[in-house]
Formats: structure tokens, C-alpha cells, sequence
């Protein structure tokens, strides 16, 4: 059997601004404390737009 991961990466949902998309995404929480935003493709509206991390 494998070992069990441990460490800092936690897992985050990162949710649409503009609509009710949402992507899935692993992060370092050690060097990144504060939320995420970033720029990315929405597919229900078919246009770029800001995605905040969810918590």
C-alpha cells in the first residue's frame, strides 16, 4: 500500500463570478495564504472571467 500524501497542498474550489462554474484545483498553502484569483475560461458563457477560491 502507499503511503498517504501529507504536507501543505490543500484543495480548493474555485467558483465562477459570473456564473455557477466551478473548477477543482490543488494549492500550496504555505506560499499562498491569502485567496485565489484568477482569470479563466467560463464554459456556460463562453468568455474569460475572474474565478475566486471558495472555502
Amino acid at each position: 500500500m502507499g503511503k498517504k500524501k501529507t504536507g501543505q497542498r490543500i484543495h480548493v474550489k474555485l467558483r465562477s463570478t459570473e456564473s455557477t462554474y466551478v473548477y477543482h484545483s490543488v494549492k500550496n498553502k504555505r506560499n499562498t495564504t491569502e485567496r485565489i484569483l484568477i482569470k479563466k475560461y467560463d464554459p456556460i458563457l463562453r468568455k474569460h472571467v475572474d474565478f475566486k477560491e471558495e472555502r
